[in-house]
């Protein structure tokens, strides 16, 4: 298995396809269903990059995003937003938050993996 990704999505079909896309490109993948799931992950294992959703219940994308910045050991991990979020001001959010990269969904496995070719080698 290649690089670690963690995928935050509330919705199952979606993590079953970013799933699939990151899989049959030797990406190892482990999920959460929102920002408090991830937040627990993220205290057991590094990851090479975090692709996240921004609706979601308990916590959203935006404010898993802050949290994870201020966190020292991951306060580099590179995140994607993969949202139906296409408004200006939510994606300005995101980047102010740290966000890598903005995708919107329903996405095309070879945009996702192209952006994340760029941020992890």
């Amino acid at each position: 298995m290649g690089k670690s990704i963690l995928v935050i999505d509330d919705s199952l079909s979606v993590r079953n396809v970013v799933r699939n896309t990151l899989e049959s490109s030797d990406y190892e993948v482990t999920e959460a269903f929102d920002g408090m799931d991830a937040l627990e992950k993220l205290e057991q294992k590094r990851f090479n990059l975090v692709l996240c959703d921004v609706n979601m219940p308990r916590m959203d994308g935006i404010t898993f995003l802050k949290e994870l910045k201020n966190k020292p050991k991951h306060k580099f991990t590179p995140v994607i937003m993969l949202t139906t979020e296409s408004q200006a001001s939510k994606m300005q959010e995101g980047k102010a938050a740290g966000a890598k990269a903005w995708i919107v969904k329903p996405f095309k496995p070879d945009q996702l993996l192209s952006a994340i070719s760029k941020l992890i080698r």
